[in-house]
């Protein structure tokens, strides 16, 4: 059974903005929400679409609820902590219910350096691990990585090609020290 469906309301439906006020309050309680993901758990919970509608509009009003300030915050985010292109990042808001415009106007927060930084942050987090592996694997893997975080085919692939280009450097300069006689430099 479904927790957020109830087969009878959980509280009396007497006052049925009052219920829709204690539900909004106790969701928004735990982590912000989008007017459309309050909505629907007042749908599920039975609370009837009038009384919804003015507890929602009440706490729009007051600033309960603020789906631009929701999108920033969630952009900001996801984009630092998962390195989430735009791209995904505007398929999550569209799927949490905030409106086309105001989600653009919230991803258009993260320029092309700063997903191109995040992009390679990324790859190099996990170019060390591939080393063991051939480059064409290394560079399947690190793209699909990139594709599922939303990153385009041309970014993507102009990024791992620049940090395996970076780590074969590194491993060169690595290999040159291996083949030197530390003992033959001593005094």
């Amino acid at each position: 059974m479904n927790p957020d469906v109830v087969e009878g309301p959980p509280e009396e439906m007497d006052d049925p903005e009052s219920v829709a006020r204690g539900i909004c309050l106790r969701a928004l309680t735990g982590a912000p929400k989008t007017r459309q993901q309050l909505a629907d758990l007042l749908a599920g919970r039975g609370v009837p679409d009038d009384a919804a509608e003015t507890v929602l509009d009440r706490f729009t009003e007051v600033g309960l609820i603020d789906d631009a300030a929701f999108a920033r915050a969630w952009v900001s985010s996801r984009q630092a902590g998962r390195g989430l292109a735009r791209r995904a990042l505007s398929a999550e808001l569209r799927a949490k219910g905030v409106d086309p415009e105001v989600a653009a106007e919230a991803v258009e927060e993260v320029d092309d350096e700063d997903e191109r930084a995040a992009a390679r942050r990324l790859v190099e987090r996990r170019a060390g691990a591939m080393r063991r592996l051939d480059r064409a694997t290394a560079t399947r893997r690190l793209m699909g990585m990139l594709a599922r975080k939303g990153y385009s085919g041309g970014l993507a692939a102009a990024v791992v090609r620049e940090v395996l280009d970076d780590v074969a450097v590194d491993d060169a300069a690595g290999d040159e020290f291996d083949d030197l006689d530390v003992d033959s430099l001593l005094p």
